[in-house]
């Protein structure tokens, strides 16, 4: 990964032709610059299309003719998922005029070289679209202009798109998203039927996704069907499915409640079809559910050292996935801090003079990998005494003691080390190694004899 600013500025010089594209769902505008900022030709109107592509193909290429540049550098919004075709079909036209370069063994290699494309945050468009007319107005016209402007100043990032099983697991892991989000959307909607028709039920079960739970809501939802078929009639129900863990007694606690049930007791016809489609509905979910998981765990296990990550206690599958899915390959980082500068972990200072703000982490990156570790760093704190031990000197250290949740925050830093020295170097889970960065008299020790005694 491109993080000097150097590097990116060195990459714009006298023979670079920049090219800023506004991105949209139907139709591209794009603008043409040298490395000064003088615009070189029209605006160019294309569409999202392979036809609109070759269009713009040429235009660029006229344009690099006509003015004598050697290389192209586009530089793009990633507004959404459409700038993913633009991308696609500019990585395959390079391959391409790559391969017919060689064909041809063209000595000049640049003529070949193909088009760079290049991201710019769109929050730094929205800041610096003002620069030149002092004017907050946003148009298809305005935007590529200071887009290009910020990738003469070296203001962009290089993309990452995954390939291979990078690119097969993030898309799976997208759709565990989705899925698992429909579960919990379907889960607050059975919570609500039931408060509204049965709300003893939640007397009898903590949690609405139990299979018991789930077969009497399924066979006899509303109280009185309970009453009329009794304790024995729920206890056959579980019985006619070998369902183990549930008896008699359940069965008559569910039986007093429906007896004495305030559930209302208006619109019946329409609250059972309401909660069979809902049951339905999540009975289909779950399945898909647990396709996908069998799916995700084996992606995971084709990946080098996932297993070494598994094995740590505390560290499930998900966690694991969700941190591959989106970094992708790790070997492109050349130090954990760059992952979490990508995870927006990274410092915020606010400082002034004499004053010294509060430090916060920026937030500024891929919120879905923050979540992950954020949601990952939870069961290690619970189940993993080593992590769990580091928690508790953070938050009762003598001198500037974390609270809880900043604890959580130094931690998921710690796992992406972690992670990190793992996946590129193959090692073992050491937790003396762990602690041995962490500043506390005979910390290493301790937890090496902890280790020792287990």
């Amino acid at each position: 990964m491109n993080f000097n600013q150097n590097e990116k500025l060195s990459q714009v010089t006298e023979s670079t032709l920049v090219v800023g594209v506004d991105i949209a769902g139907e139709t591209h505008w794009a603008r043409c610059f040298d490395w000064r900022g003088i615009e070189l030709g029209k605006v160019f109107k294309f569409e999202n299309s392979k036809e609109g592509f070759e269009a713009f193909d040429s235009w660029v290429y006229d344009l690099k003719a006509r003015n004598n540049k050697v290389a192209v550098i586009v530089g793009a919004e990633p507004t959404g998922h459409y700038w993913l075709n633009f991308a696609s079909y500019l990585k395959e036209s390079n391959v391409a005029k790559k391969e017919v370069g060689v064909n041809k063994k063209v000595v000049a290699a640049e003529e070949n070289s193909g088009i760079k494309l290049v991201l710019v945050n769109p929050y730094h468009v929205k800041r610096s679209k003002e620069f030149d007319d002092n004017n907050q107005s946003k148009t298809d016209y305005k935007d590529p202009k200071t887009i290009a402007k910020l990738v003469c100043e070296g203001r962009y990032n290089e993309p990452y798109i995954p390939e291979g099983i990078y690119a097969d697991l993030r898309s799976i892991m997208e759709c565990r998203n989705r899925i698992s989000k429909d579960l919990k959307r379907l889960k607050n909607r059975l919570q609500k039927w039931v408060a509204v028709y049965f709300p003893e039920f939640k007397g009898a079960y903590s949690k609405i996704d139990t299979v018991s739970g789930l077969l009497v809501l399924e066979n006899t939802p509303l109280p009185q069907d309970i009453v009329a078929i009794g304790a024995e009639g729920i206890r056959q129900i579980w019985k006619a499915v070998k369902l183990k863990g549930v008896g008699i007694k359940k069965a008559a606690s569910l039986y007093e409640a429906a007896l004495n049930s305030i559930g209302c007791k208006e619109g019946i016809y329409g609250a059972r079809f309401e909660i069979k489609t809902l049951l339905s509905e999540f009975r289909i979910k779950s399945e898909q559910y647990s396709q996908v998981m069998v799916e995700v765990e084996n992606l995971v296990s084709q990946i080098s050292n996932a297993d070494k990550l598994l094995s740590i206690q505390g560290v499930g599958i998900a966690t694991v996935a969700g941190f591959i899915s989106e970094i992708g390959d790790i070997r492109r980082f050349n130090s954990p801090k760059q992952i979490q500068k990508l995870a927006g972990l990274a410092l915020r200072h606010n400082s002034s003079g004499k004053h010294k703000g509060r430090t916060s982490i920026s937030k500024r990156g891929r919120a879905r990998l923050r979540l992950v570790l954020f949601q990952g760093i939870l069961p290690l704190v619970a189940k993993n005494k080593d992590f769990a031990e580091i928690h508790s000197y953070y938050t009762r250290r003598a001198k500037n003691p974390l609270k809880p949740k900043q604890s959580l925050i130094a931690l998921s830093c710690k796992l992406i080390r972690i992670f990190y020295a793992i996946l590129t170097k193959g090692c073992d889970y050491d937790p003396v190694k762990m602690a041995s960065d962490i500043h506390r008299p005979d910390f290493s020790q301790k937890l090496g004899d902890c280790m020792l005694v287990a």
